[in-house]
């Protein structure tokens, strides 16, 4: 798909991938860069086309440094501050989408770039990663909501470390704390994101983005209430015409043929 300067997004069969192109930045995140992001990933929520969107970074240093500090200090020498007009890289708030999105990391996952990570389902990384939010070491906080996305993915004493250091720590570390699923060798990593996604497309895709939602909802329920929406997802689900062809397709021992609908 055409259009955009500081990402590359491109559509292969039902998989998205959406990259940030700065390698001279170490893809750092500017305003523009951010609506190009909210603007892929609107695209690929809309699309019925695409089931399973993978985010990543070019080049072999960065997957994201975080926000562009160069375009910050000339906004603040022009008298300005650097304005957003969407969230920052797109998604890390106000953006709702029940397809699984996975971050392919490949190198420096630092401040907003973390974040940006972290906005992701799925997290999966080279062996030269470096994580980090920095931010308290400039005397601000991770405000792309670090603050809040971190201490649910992994467990509070890992999450307080990081967050209070801001120190960087390495893909073995992010790997025991459970901050990424997967470490592997740097020319390994896109194909083992792309193993993970043609295992999630192998499933029912409205399968899917229901347990994400009743997962995701769920976490901040109270057991009864999560129960409950995870009876109102199957009840969903189990009128689809994919419903009925998983169980036809095992019963005729043949790969179903899953549509969406």
């Amino acid at each position: 798909m055409s259009g955009f300067e500081n990402i590359i997004y491109e559509k292969k069969g039902h998989l998205a991938y959406i990259t940030l192109n700065r390698e001279e930045r170490r893809n750092a995140i500017d305003p523009a860069t951010s609506q190009e992001l909210y603007d892929a990933f609107n695209d690929f929520k809309e699309d019925d086309e695409l089931w399973v969107a993978v985010l990543t970074g070019a080049g072999e240093v960065a997957f994201s440094a975080g926000a562009d500090l160069v375009a910050m200090a000339k906004a603040f020498a022009g008298g300005q501050g650097m304005r957003f007009d969407v969230p920052f890289g797109g998604i890390t708030r106000d953006f709702e989408c029940w397809k699984p999105m996975i971050a392919a990391i490949n190198g420096y996952c630092l401040a907003g770039g973390m974040e940006l990570a972290l906005s992701c389902d799925i997290r999966i990384a080279a062996e030269h990663a470096t994580f980090g939010l920095p931010e308290p070491k400039r005397a601000i906080i991770p405000a792309a909501t670090g603050t809040q996305r971190l201490p649910r993915a992994i467990p509070l004493a890992y999450a307080m470390e990081l967050l209070l250091t801001g120190e960087r720590f390495d893909s073995d570390w992010a790997l025991r704390a459970g901050l990424v699923s997967r470490v592997v060798p740097a020319d390994q990593l896109m194909a083992t994101v792309e193993e993970v996604a043609g295992k999630i497309l192998e499933n029912g895709p409205l399968a899917v983005r229901a347990i994400k939602q009743a997962a995701l909802q769920g976490r901040d329920m109270k057991m009864e209430e999560g129960l409950k929406l995870e009876s109102q997802m199957m009840a969903t689900v189990i009128r689809s015409e994919d419903a009925r062809e998983g169980p036809t397709a095992f019963a005729q021992k043949r790969k179903p043929e899953y549509k969406g609908r």
